[in-house]
């Protein structure tokens, strides 16, 4: 009759908190970080045509990122389309469709880009589509005319919309059609009659489309059914049939089932997972069939199968690859059956299993990221780099993809990127982004400094510590400002930093103190933690009875700690208390006045404060005054219960029932109460049918039993009945022993035996004791016995250590004893094992693994359960540095007897030590002799660093660091380098050899102006260890001012200077020829015919200023140019020296001053003719663009 549940607060934050819970670092918007797309539209994106279309990208990065999007594969220039609009700070677009524009223009498959310098996150392909509603085609439709008891199908055929119309028949007065186990819909909109009926003649069947993304409804014209019977024939009716159907006619008969669809008696069926199966099977017969489901070789799954529109249809929500199979529907009627077996297939599109998680490293640490997903069939794996396909990706040297995971190696700042991955296959495709973000940060705590936490006693308790850092820090918590650091099982640390305590008490309030450290800093932060106590209804609503008008008040006194502010809430049936002044809400009760039938249901105390709620409920019966109610409801206790019979172990007990109130008595439960030992605590003893108001029950000797009788019905239990008279059955013996015997030592010298004591009603009779009887198993002793009394334990001193024990307790009072117990077995106590395992052998196996045996030790020596045992190991020192360093002990438990282990992670070219100790329940015994082994040569790690300086033009210095871990004696390092031309192709490849006492190394001879790439690693005399790269480039990378510094030594030359005196008296003359010419050719009437036939390759002196005119181009010959002279700062514009000398000269780059000079200086070729080969070092720009993923 009464109901109780309730809810902590914290546990419930406890399992969202799980839920959220990442390994991975968010990276502090204040970090440089590379993008993540926060937001997106839909793959599939239906839009209405006539509202604009808002296509959402939203993305963080640090520095935020700019947006681009691609349409149908191709840059999307939004400035060019008036009607398409990016919102401020966002990648989110705007298609202005109400301003003009037609929806279907914009149709197609669009893709964002977010990019910063960090990288570039991209969107999934959304495929814009517009709503389409079209309208039903016009068609003539002539009447149904069907015999009674024939089958019918009305086609619907509606319009093809996107997306699908939802259908559904009503008649002209837009009233549902009503539909039944004969007259249904099916999956395809069409009306299906198993057989008709005169009442389905009607002129109204109308078919409705409605086209939700439009909210527009077609309907269909409407379709006329007349349904004719030999009986039921007249003239207007036989006028419109034929003779075959006026004399074919024959009066309604029964049929057996036969399918309207699917048809034929196999089909076939494909579901994507995760989907909802539909299956459909509509018969035709007179009777109306029934159908019925079943699925071949096994059972529909029970949680996730419902039956609809009569069984017609099944739903298998859900579904997975093991839905796979054969349905079968079955029809049936009394004439006979009939069956379809649907045959189906589950696919499945792609599904994460893993998918890639943002990753945040130190420079020089390694990582991965990790795609891993599943399909049917299987998808394909694909990677991408900042929006590109990784094959053509820029390279990055500390990167491997090997399938479905992409490795890092001693990552750079350069490193950072988002990669994405793309699993597909024929049922669709799944898109992740991922950023590796490369960072050197100390911690940073994110939790607020004396955050306050508040908990509910023996709930759990969620202590935050939210943090970042690169590398990523260590965290450790402490209780108290300077407390010890938190260890042990009762508590729990979380990745993300949080400190769980799974069950909180009192003494776990107080002050915690949370520390991050990694190499580069450490940080703390306190926190305040307080437990409250529970809240708790000590006095809860009881179930109530009461007749029509009269007052009624439901109980609800509560106990809340002191510092929480409780609301109280009373709900009726779920919901809110009607507004009624007769609801009378009291500090801790509710009062109903004037009570009425509607007031009849189940009355709910919440209690809520800001960390627990609490309830109870409690039924409100309201019955009429000396009538009957006219619902049904639970009935009324039974009554004038009576004892008959009594014997020594029975009694009968009869009774008259109550009011059954309109609902049969099932059944009725009989309890008892044992007056003598446990008053007031009432105990089932037995349930019989609701037809039966007498039984016969059996007794225990020495209790007072009082008895009661509850009615059930449908409803629910009545109230209880009131107890019969009393009836005390006579003392006995005991009838049974005490149960879970047991025999176990706490100290080596003891024997401490334990049982369940016997309940008071067991003891049958006063004076219950128990004697407790041993003996040591194997030796002929006789039995010790001692008798206690009200006490369930007996420690035995002064046993030997570890022997078996023969152990019985038997139960007896002041009648007698019970039966002979039956012995179990037991052991005194454990003590440390005294032998060490002796002949320790160690077999080293390879330089990161040895194999360690022992002898076992002799059984006895254990003095105790022999648990297993445990082998210590420690490296004492490095065969390579002698340098010994902290010693930490390593421990491996071998369970059982086993006498070998292997020891894994053992460092190559070391000294180890190691012992082993036999362990009982009890500890550790003594170690063995310390066994030295030492472990063979490895190959080496990377060397520590690799640092190219001092470029020139033909040389690099190259600089390293040893291997932090040599692994033994290094004999040499391997050098191996290439070249890298323009288009990122690999030259030939050169090694070298050094000796391993070098640190550095100066290579000559190389190319100027030439990129190498560098591979290099130490050896030992087992092999080689793995590499690191580097990049390089010699000086003069685009070849400039290599070549201007070679010329400049050139103008201290003798034949150079002799050259330009030549040059010098060469124009001197020049200029005199010039001069006489002109004086010559302004005699003559000619003049002016040779000055318009003028030689172009020699031009006069200007007479304003003195200065020679511009050389023009060979091919045209176009009059000097006004505006041509060399500007006052003396510098040469870009379209001046066009058309200078450098056209005519062998890379000159100059003009003459005023003075005839020259000024500028030489210059190599012009600068697109290095490009043809392969000097220049600058990559191609990467092409970034993105298609399909499907």
């Amino acid at each position: 009759m009464m109901k109780k549940k309730s809810i902590s607060a914290s546990k419930a934050s406890l399992v969202f908190f799980l839920c959220q819970m990442i390994s991975a670092l968010d990276v502090p918007l204040d970090l440089s970080q590379p993008p993540t797309i926060t937001q997106q539209s839909p793959k599939d994106y239906i839009v209405d045509p006539r509202e604009n279309i808002v296509i959402q990208c939203e993305a963080k990065g640090k520095p935020p990122p700019s947006f681009s999007w691609t349409r149908n594969g191709t840059h999307f220039d939004i400035d060019k389309d008036e009607l398409v609009t990016m919102k401020p700070n966002s990648g989110t677009l705007v298609i202005n469709i109400m301003n003009g524009g037609k929806a279907e223009a914009y149709e197609g498959v669009y893709q964002c880009t977010a990019r910063n310098e960090r990288g570039a996150a991209i969107s999934n392909n959304i495929v814009i589509r517009p709503s389409r509603s079209p309208l039903w085609t016009k068609e003539k439709l002539e009447p149904n005319q069907v015999r009674e008891g024939d089958s019918l199908v009305l086609h619907c055929r509606p319009p093809v919309g996107l997306p699908p119309p939802i259908i559904f028949w009503m008649d002209n007065a837009f009233q549902r059609l009503p539909q039944s186990e004969r007259v249904s819909q099916g999956l395809n909109g069409d009306l299906y009659f198993s057989n008709v009926q005169p009442e389905d003649t009607r002129e109204d069947y109308i078919c409705y489309a409605r086209f939700n993304h439009t909210q527009t409804i077609q309907q269909k014209q409407p379709i006329s059914v007349k349904v004719f019977s030999m009986d039921s024939l007249n003239d207007t009716i036989a006028a419109n049939l034929s003779d075959t159907d006026i004399y074919g006619a024959k009066p309604v008969t029964e049929r057996p089932p036969i399918l309207l669809t699917p048809t034929g008696t196999t089909s076939n069926k494909v579901e994507l997972r995760g989907n909802v199966l539909l299956l459909e099977c509509i018969a035709a017969g007179l009777p109306t069939p029934v159908i019925r489901w079943i699925k071949e070789g096994g059972e529909l799954p029970a949680n996730r199968t419902f039956f609809e529109n009569f069984k017609k249809t099944l739903k298998i929500i859900d579904v997975s690859e093991a839905d796979s199979g054969n349905y079968k529907c079955i029809a049936r009627n009394i004439l006979g059956s009939t069956h379809h077996v649907i045959s189906v297939t589950v696919k499945a599109a792609p599904y994460w299993i893993t998918a890639p998680r943002n990753l945040v490293l130190s420079p020089g640490e390694d990582g991965s990221l990790i795609c891993r997903a599943n399909g049917n069939p299987k998808p394909s794996i694909s990677w991408l780099s900042n929006g590109v396909p990784i094959a053509i990706a820029p390279e990055d040297p500390s990167r491997k993809v090997d399938g479905d995971t992409i490795i890092f190696s001693a990552v750079q700042e350069r490193s950072s990127a988002v990669y994405q991955c793309n699993a597909s296959n024929e049922y669709g495709y799944l898109l992740a982004n991922a950023f590796v973000n490369v960072l050197a940060e100390p911690p940073r705590i994110l939790t607020p400094a004396n955050k306050l936490y508040q908990v509910i006693l023996d709930s759990p308790a969620l202590i935050d510590c939210a943090y970042f850092g690169s590398p990523k820090p260590e965290i450790e918590w402490f209780k108290g400002v300077k407390g010890s650091i938190l260890r042990g099982n009762e508590y729990v640390f979380h990745d993300n930093g949080t400190l769980e305590i799974p069950v909180a008490q009192k003494d776990s309030s107080g002050t915690y103190t949370c520390v991050a450290r990694n190499e580069l800093g450490k940080i703390q932060n306190e926190v305040q933690l307080e437990v409250k106590d529970p809240t708790l209804i000590i006095k809860q609503p009881e179930y109530k009875v009461i007749q029509r008008y009269g007052h009624v008040s439901f109980e609800c006194i509560i106990k809340h700690d002191s510092t929480l502010i409780p609301t109280v809430i009373w709900l009726k049936d779920n919901d809110e208390l009607p507004d009624d002044e007769r609801f009378l809400v009291g500090k801790d009760n509710l009062t109903i006045m004037n009570v009425t039938d509607k007031d009849d249901g189940t009355y709910t105390c919440i209690v809520n404060t800001t960390l627990d709620s609490v309830s109870a409920s409690a039924v409100l019966t309201v019955v009429g005054k000396n009538t009957l109610k006219l619902y049904d409801t639970r009935p009324n206790p039974p009554f004038d219960l009576e004892l008959t019979g009594q014997l020594e172990r029975s009694i009968e007990l009869s009774w008259i029932p109550g009011d059954e109130n309109n609902s049969p008595i099932t059944s009725f439960v009989i309890e008892y109460e044992d007056g003598l030992h446990e008053p007031g605590v009432w105990h089932y003893q037995t349930e019989v049918p609701g037809s039966q108001t007498t039984v016969q029950l059996k007794l225990s000797p020495y209790v007072n039993y009082s008895f009661r009788v509850i009615a059930v019905n449908e409803i629910g239990r009545s109230q209880p009945s009131e107890p019969s008279e009393q009836y005390l059955t006579k003392s006995a013996n005991p009838d049974e022993n005490p149960s879970n015997v047991q025999g176990i030592g706490s100290e080596p010298d003891n024997l401490v035996i334990t049982w369940e004591s016997l309940k008071g009603f067991q003891s049958n009779g006063p004076g219950l004791q128990y004697k407790v009887s041993w003996r040591q198993k194997d030796v002929d002793d006789e039995w010790t016995s001692v008798v206690v009394a009200n006490v369930s334990k007996y420690i035995v001193s002064g046993t030997p250590t570890f022997v078996p024990y023969e152990i019985k307790v038997q139960a007896l009072n002041d009648l007698g004893y019970a039966p002979e117990p039956s012995e179990v077995i037991g052991h005194s106590g454990e003590d440390l094992p005294m032998v060490a395992p002796g002949n320790v052998q160690v077999h080293v196996i390879n330089s990161t693994l040895a194999k360690v045996h022992w002898d076992p030790v002799p059984l006895k020596s254990v003095r105790g359960h022999l648990q297993g045992y445990k082998v210590y190991y420690w490296k004492v020192q490095s065969l390579s540095r002698r340098s010994k360093r902290h010693i930490e002990k390593k421990i491996l438990t071998f369970r059982g007897n086993k006498t070998f282990g292997m020891l894994p992670g053992l460092e190559p070219y070391s000294s180890y030590k190691l012992n082993v100790r036999v362990v009982n329940g009890k500890g550790e015994g003594p170690a063995s002799p310390d066994k030295v082994f030492k472990t063979p040569e490895g190959v080496p790690s990377s060397p520590s660093f690799l640092k190219i300086t001092n470029p020139t033009l033909d040389s690099l210095t190259l600089e390293w660091g040893s291997p932090t871990h040599p692994n033994g004696i290094l004999i040499s390092y391997i050098l191996k380098f290439q070249p890298i031309n323009n288009t990122h192709e690999l030259g030939p490849l050169v090694e070298i050899r050094i000796p391993a006492n070098e640190s550095s190394l100066i290579l000559k001879n190389l190319n100027y102006s030439t990129r190498y790439k560098f591979y290099f690693n130490a050896q030992t005399s087992v092999g080689s260890g793995s590499q690191i790269t580097e990049e390089a480039v010699t000086i003069m990378d685009e070849g400039k001012m290599a070549m201007a510094s070679r010329q400049v030594d050139i103008a201290t030359q003798g034949w150079f200077i002799g050259l330009m005196c030549a040059v010098a008296l060469l124009i001197l003359i020049l200029l005199i020829v010039c001069f006489i010419r002109r004086n010559k050719g302004g005699k003559y009437p000619v003049k002016e015919k040779e000055d318009a036939h003028a030689d172009p390759e020699i031009q006069p002196m200007k007479e304003d200023d003195g200065t020679f005119g511009e050389y023009s181009d060979a091919e045209d010959h176009k009059p000097l140019k006004k505006g041509s002279r060399t500007p006052s700062d003396r510098t040469v514009k870009k379209e001046d020296s066009d058309d200078s000398l450098v056209d005519y000269g062998e890379g000159v780059n100059g003009q003459f001053n005023e003075d005839g000079s020259f000024i500028g200086q030489y210059s190599g070729k012009k600068e697109k003719e290095p490009a043809e080969g392969n000097e220049s070092s600058e990559a191609p720009s990467p092409v970034n663009a993105m298609n399909s993923f499907v």
